[in-house]
């Protein structure tokens, strides 16, 4: 067996609504082998995996799976339930999965559902190892395979405190993504409604508040300013220094680096010369500025309180305690250590919700005060502390006592929280007990955190979790019904997406929104390009959906980047299904128009079920069958056609329908017309020789009505809205100059030409001089037929080549001449490889009143070409 592909989709895509693992797998060599060929296969496989049992698989029942395995199935079907399996057993629930023959003898489309990408990568490339041990008799070591499996998922996996946010996020439906792999630096939500934090450091968290949180001095200053209990202490830049401080504050002290987290470099309770020494060297150690400085405090003896305040509010407190063990009267010290760490909540660092006990240096001085080593057997009911600190990061426990806080001491954390101006901040608190106020006891605040864990909230060892994820989440999107989405539109179909997408933005745009868009070329926020390229794929999604300027999506979706990658978001409010006509055909599994229609009917399958809306081509057959097939939320026709037979149904059940009547394009409703505008006054509908445009300009129209933008908004959007290179590069661009006419289009494929031939016969009664290619992935007779269509069109054909993807150089430009030359009517033909010199000759041959048509890859390059010529360039143009 061998992986030809392996990738994850992300969002909906040809296989499944939800993102999935795509594995394309070659087991040529086991053609002949089906599973019920290879002995005893089923009974190994659950040897070796017993929870497989739980397959259903299609027998619909616990076993079904192994039932297929023991009558007969493909290598490839079972790669796809070991690969479900294995993320199961590594705390990832999944089940979905399918695999399917492709047009290739022996080569198989494996699809299966996972929760991380790496994770469900690496647990099908491990699969495919079992599967080919189980086929060739080898022995399976599962214990190694598990443990890589677990090491993939700690790598990539989101801390506690981030994951409780992100999962409180998905809960409410709210998109949460990772902006920079390897970190946690979060986005919920999109466009101007999102938010953002790291760990748990939201994008409100006040920079101020956060460098006073990291510098203890300050901290104690401004509370004890405030009449905050801290202790006293003082700064100290050598050891000099510190026994100085030791004196003035009085034995027993605390040594801590003026700028530290999480507890390190703190040592607590030094009641002499010598261990003073060690814990200022400790502290030093765990400076993370120039300063050298180190805090020397009064040691206040009660018990270390964290008290969690979110948005202002006291939601958690907890008592925590140092790594400790308590004795049995038969076991040592490090024995119970090593019993305490094989806790499965104890992880490492802070992937579990507690953390393994490590012996240091600080332990040892522990255990040495206490007259203990790590061989002495404690008595029973002894306890031994191994920490100075209570951090759970460093092994600590903590007991939940949000409901003992009394009402002073929350009034003062509150209250703490504002001083310092942080969102979300951690107090350190020691205290006898949090139930009276801190005026009537031994108590302190010691330290406040910006970016506090959540761990001893989330799951404490004793007492009730707190569900502080939630409170995190509530304080950044507080309206219970903010989802935190905005409108995402996406265009398909086989021609005039670019044209569509661009329109709907123009429109948006026109009624005051700012529009992120991606199509064919650029991508662009509000009217400004950011990037340029071939963004009608996922990369466009996320360009534009993490921009924080954006109130609309507006995206083009390439049958390329859904079956590469899947549609890069998990649903639209509105899906646009244009058109459905043969174009790349023979490509990914794509062969024929039923296969290509389920393609592109993922637009309209990720239409959202309550509010969402599907714009379709009521005039083509294969979107009405497959396109209302698939659609969900409402549906909203377009048709050139008022008297459309198809729509009677639709229109008796007061659904929408926009359409022509009169020369005019109207809305139909029930039996309420309403006008929208003249077809002659749309500029790019060219007085109606370009119905193309004209369905382009409805089905635009109708993904702004289902925005609820006003018709008034939309007539002005295509009114305004032009065929130059500046509104729609490379798309019907038209201009006159000394007689010569000339269009510009990137039209690439047969449907698409005999879409626009109306427009080139209305444009000029003259000769027609064609300047056309095509990408070499298309089929020989696809490109036979587009030169057959140039061929028919025009009097006189230039082919050039530019992208051969894959066949021999100019193999692509004699397939389009052949297709000419034998079905065309065309006077010439010719092979001009160079695409500016067929553009230049094509120009040579013109004169006052031909047509050039000019089906061209490089916009910006014919654009300079002809700005250079002797004969003026329209406005617009000269603006391109």
């Amino acid at each position: 067996m061998h992986i030809l592909e392996l990738r994850a989709l992300r969002g909906p895509n040809y296989y499944s609504r939800y993102p999935a693992i795509y594995m394309r797998l070659d087991i040529a060599q086991l053609e002949d082998r089906p599973s019920d060929k290879v002995p005893g296969i089923a009974k190994q496989l659950e040897a070796l995996i017993p929870t497989i049992h739980n397959h259903r698989c299609s027998v619909g029942e616990p076993g079904g799976f192994l039932q297929r395995v023991v009558g007969g199935t493909w290598a490839g079907h079972m790669v796809e339930h070991v690969a479900i399996e294995l993320q199961n057993l590594v705390g990832f629930s999944v089940g979905y999965g399918k695999t399917v023959d492709s047009y290739d003898l022996g080569i198989y489309n494996v699809v299966y559902r996972y929760r991380d990408e790496a994770s469900g990568i690496a647990a099908g490339e491990a699969a495919v190892e079992i599967v080919r041990k189980l086929y060739n008799g080898d022995d399976v070591d599962l214990g190694p395979i598990i443990d890589h499996l677990k090491s993939v998922r700690d790598a990539n996996a989101l801390g506690p405190s981030t994951g409780s946010i992100v999962s409180a996020a998905k809960a409410r439906n709210i998109p949460a993504s990772n902006l920079t792999e390897g970190t946690s630096y979060i986005q919920l939500g999109h466009g101007i409604r999102q938010r953002r934090f790291q760990a748990t450091v939201t994008d409100a968290s006040g920079i101020i508040g956060y460098s006073i949180a990291d510098d203890k001095e300050w901290t104690k200053q401004i509370l004890g300013d405030a009449g905050v209990p801290v202790p006293r202490g003082q700064v100290c830049h050598s050891f000099e220094d510190a026994q100085a401080a030791a004196e003035w504050i009085g034995w027993p002290v605390v040594t801590k680096p003026l700028s530290g987290n999480h507890g390190r470099g703190v040592t607590t309770d030094i009641a002499s010369t010598e261990d003073l020494k060690a814990g200022y060297e400790a502290a030093l150690a765990r400076v993370r500025d120039d300063s050298g400085a180190v805090i020397v405090e009064r040691y206040i003896k009660g018990e270390d309180h964290r008290l969690l305040v979110i948005g202002g509010k006291l939601v958690a407190a907890a008592r925590r305690r140092p790594a400790h063990v308590t004795g049995d009267g038969t076991h040592t010290i490090q024995q119970l250590i090593d019993a305490e760490n094989k806790d499965p909540r104890r992880g490492v660092g802070h992937e579990n919700l507690l953390t393994q006990i490590h012996v240091d240096v600080q332990t040892h001085r522990m255990l040495e005060q206490a007259g203990y080593t790590l061989d002495t057997i404690l008595p029973t009911g002894e306890t031994a502390f191994l920490k100075s600190t209570a951090n759970i990061s460093t092994g600590g426990t903590a007991t939940d006592l949000t409901d003992e806080v009394h009402p002073e001491v929350k009034f003062t954390m509150e209250r703490i929280a504002r001083l310092i101006g942080l969102d979300v901040i951690g107090i350190d608190l020691l205290a006898e007990n949090l139930s009276l106020p801190l005026d009537q006891q031994s108590a302190g605040v010691v330290e406040v955190n910006a970016g506090p864990g959540f761990r001893m909230h989330m799951a404490p060892t004793h007492g009730s979790p707190r569900p502080v994820g939630e409170h995190v989440l509530n304080m950044l999107f507080p309206d219970p019904a903010d989802d935190g989405r905005i409108p995402i539109t996406a265009i398909t179909g086989t021609n005039g997406k670019t044209t569509t997408t661009r329109l709907i933005a123009h429109i948006l745009r026109q009624a005051g929104h700012s529009v992120g868009m991606g199509c064919t070329g650029t991508v662009e926020i509000d009217n400004n390009v950011i990037l340029r390229g071939d963004y009608s794929g996922p990369a466009a999604a996320q360009a534009v959906l993490r921009e924080p300027t954006v109130e609309h999506a507006v995206l083009e979706v390439a049958r390329g980047g859904i079956m590469r990658r899947g549609l890069g978001f998990d649903e639209c409010d509105v899906g646009v299904l244009l058109n459905i006509a043969s174009d790349h055909l023979g490509e990914r599994d794509i062969n024929t128009l039923e296969e290509l229609a389920r393609c592109k009917t993922v637009v309209v399958d990720a239409v959202k079920k309550e509010g969402g809306y599907c714009v379709l081509n009521a005039d083509d057959p294969l979107v009405m069958e497959h396109g209302t097939y698939w659609a969900r939320g409402e549906i909203i026709y377009f048709s050139m056609n008022p008297e459309n037979p198809e729509l009677t149904e639709h229109l008796n059940n007061l659904g929408m329908v926009l359409t022509v009547k009169h020369g005019k394009i109207v809305l139909l409703r029930g039996k309420v017309t309403v006008e929208i505008v003249e077809v002659n006054d749309v500029p790019i509908a060219f007085e109606g020789h370009a119905p193309f445009n004209v369905q382009n300009a409805m089905a635009a129209a109708a993904a702004a009505l289902a925005h609820g933008i006003e018709i008034d908004d939309v007539r002005a959007g295509l009114l305004t809205f032009h065929p130059t290179p500046a509104q729609m590069p490379g798309r019907t661009n038209y201009f006159e100059a000394d007689g010569v006419k000339c269009l510009i289009d990137y039209g690439h494929n047969v449907p698409a030409l005999i879409a626009l031939e109306p427009l080139v016969n209305g444009l000029s009664t003259q000769r027609k001089i064609a300047v056309a290619s095509a990408p070499g992935n298309r089929r020989d007779e696809d490109l036979a037929a587009l030169g057959a269509q140039l061929a028919k069109m025009c009097d006189s054909v230039y082919i050039y080549e530019t992208d051969s993807r894959g066949r021999e150089v100019g193999e692509t430009a004699k397939l389009i001449h052949h297709g000419a030359e034998q079905c065309g009517t065309a006077e010439r033909v010719t092979i001009i490889m160079d695409e500016q010199e067929a553009v230049a000759k094509a120009f040579d041959e013109a004169v006052a009143g031909d047509l050039l048509v000019l089906l061209v890859d490089d916009i910006e390059g014919t654009t300079e070409l002809l700005k250079g010529r002797s004969f003026p360039i329209q406005a617009d143009l000269a603006k391109a």
